[in-house]
């Protein structure tokens, strides 16, 4: 799951990933829409892969990126349950009325 916030933690990352949502998308499109270098943006991609986020196939000379939603989905589920969100809240104390 670390790798999955690790790819998170970065805004181009994650707006790649909000690329990919609307569909598949080449590298060079998606290097395209960034100020950055391609080898900059490899890297981006590398993480990516290694977070299991996005899949990589190889179309002639191009590599199409794909979002893996349900990774990301399991991940974001972990950590919510992992800090105690979605649980049923405690019972509360006897109120003060039931306390007399």
């Amino acid at each position: 799951m670390s790798s999955v916030f690790k790819a998170l933690s970065d805004p181009t990352r994650r707006r790649v990933l909000q690329l990919l949502r609307a569909g598949p998308l080449s590298a060079g499109e998606l290097s395209d829409r960034f100020d950055v270098s391609k080898p900059t943006m490899s890297a981006h991609f590398a993480v990516l892969k290694e977070a299991d986020l996005v899949h990589a196939e190889k179309a002639g000379k191009s590599v199409i990126y794909h979002l893996k939603l349900t990774v990301l989905e399991d991940a974001l589920l972990g950590f919510v349950h992992s800090v105690g969100l979605g649980a049923e809240t405690p019972e509360a104390g006897p109120s003060k009325e039931t306390a007399k």
